[in-house]
């Protein structure tokens, strides 16, 4: 990989975001430097992100959800085109500064890839616990099944619906043990099975899936094969799900855990600890390597800060004081932690953000690669679309490291601010847009009553 001596602000994107980098930065500088108060409650106006007469907690809610899902699949669609490319490859195809906006991926401009296939799924695996909150757990279906089991439930491989597995109450006695939320780990465990399904099994979307299974089955565009990832792929081959006691592929600490874990951030009623706990259960559904899992935990825990108004750098800090409390943690928190000394370095001694720093952080391939570089991305380049324009121009997994660094951006600024700061296109070309936007919102209204009231922690 040839590595050239420039900065991310050498590619700014033209439109009205390149004019305020410079005054972005030093704000950037500022936050870098100083410690800030204890983040507030998310429904409380003195978290900074609205004032006292401005939006409700529940219209920020869903303003961050959009945002934390809009931008994530801008980001990945932005690094589809290149994923596989070097960055000297990258560059001499499309100039010194790289991609500025959409390259042809999947036979179109602006596709997105399993990154945002399997977070919409894990989103709505979550609504569907919420829906579902207080109803007997349902096991997860058999594999040759994935779907509902009634007359409206979609056929599997062999086209015909499958019957329970006789084993379906001890499936679903071992899933509850040990976990924190065995209703949401049940959930986001099916919602898999069928994402799976998608992208393996040779099978028509059903017309008219069950409401049990809620209705992403039925999207056509979802189910255009994206090079799922191996492991998520054959950590999800059989109905036993794995669990922290017994993971699924122990080795993997591939980034497709890291990747789909934002959604666990958003949940208003869970702590920042609770939230990284769910992300960690719901990784060992197929990645079972302590750095898998706990780099997808910390990016919850990142997301869950910002979206409770806390500056980025004390976000980083405290997703990496959690995960620092559980074992093997030295990957994960060392890959935060050099993320966070490269943006330092860069933000406050002049240099600004480049790519030599990023690509310094990995290539993105692993979940704490993935991660440090997109918070490097995130601390170190305010500029909404130079920061997914940075984390997508390097030679490797470039739609995971972009897809991070969105879900990071929609959780801080809102989805919002983002249609502002971000060129027209990158959202009017975006596949899937209006299932992403009506996803977010079902899943913000659901959500909702589940905000603490206002001026409590």
């Amino acid at each position: 990989m040839t590595r050239q001596s420039t900065t991310q602000g050498g590619s700014q994107p033209e439109g009205p975001a390149g004019g305020r980098v410079t005054a972005a930065r030093r704000a950037a500088a500022g936050w870098l430097r100083t410690p800030a108060p204890t983040t507030p409650p998310f429904g409380d106006a003195a978290a900074g992100d609205a004032p006292a007469d401005g939006p409700s907690g529940a219209a920020r809610l869903r303003d961050r959800v959009r945002g934390c899902l809009l931008a994530g699949a801008v980001g990945d669609a932005l690094g589809a085109g290149i994923e596989f490319d070097s960055l000297s490859r990258i560059r001499a195809q499309h100039g010194p500064a790289g991609v500025t906006g959409y390259v042809p991926a999947y036979r179109r401009l602006g596709a997105v890839t399993d990154d945002t296939q399997m977070t919409l799924f894990t989103v709505e695996g979550l609504l569907l616990a919420t829906r579902h909150d207080g109803e007997p757990s349902r096991p997860a279906p058999p594999s040759g099944a994935v779907g509902a089991r009634s007359s409206a439930g979609h056929l599997g491989a062999a086209g015909v619906i499958a019957a329970e597995p006789a084993d379906a109450a001890d499936l679903a006695a071992r899933m509850l043990a040990g976990t924190s939320r065995p209703r949401d780990v049940i959930e986001v465990h099916r919602a898999y099975l069928r994402w799976r399904s998608t992208q393996v099994d040779v099978s028509v979307p059903p017309a008219h899936p069950a409401p049990e299974d809620g209705w992403l089955i039925g999207e056509q565009w979802l189910h255009d094969l994206r090079a799922p990832g191996t492991a998520c792929v054959s950590g999800l081959s059989n109905d036993r799900p794995g669990t922290l006691a017994e993971p699924k592929n122990p080795g993997s600490k591939g980034c497709g855990t890291v990747m789909r874990a934002a959604p666990f951030g958003l949940l208003p009623d869970l702590t920042a600890e609770q939230a990284f706990r769910l992300a960690v259960e719901c990784s060992v559904l197929t990645h079972g390597h302590p750095t898998g899992y706990l780099s997808a935990g910390a990016l919850a825990a990142v997301v869950h800060a910002l979206v409770h108004g806390a500056p980025p750098v004390n976000a980083v800090r405290s997703a990496a004081a959690l995960a620092a409390t559980w074992p093997e943690h030295h990957e994960t928190t060392g890959a935060l932690s050099a993320a966070l000394a490269a943006a330092i370095r860069d933000t406050t001694e002049g240099g600004g953000p480049s790519v030599e720093a990023l690509c310094a952080l990995g290539q993105g391939w692993t979940a704490e690669e993935a991660l440090a570089m997109a918070v490097y991305c995130l601390l170190a380049e305010p500029d909404p679309a130079a920061a997914l324009l940075l984390a997508v121009n390097h030679g490797g997994d470039s739609d995971s490291t972009g897809s991070v660094t969105g879900n990071l951006l929609g959780a801080l600024h809102g989805g919002d601010a983002l249609a502002r700061a971000l060129p027209g296109e990158w959202l009017e070309r975006l596949e899937g847009r209006p299932t992403i936007e009506r996803l977010a919102d079902e899943f913000a209204a659901a959500l909702a009553d589940r905000l603490p009231p206002a001026g409590t922690a």
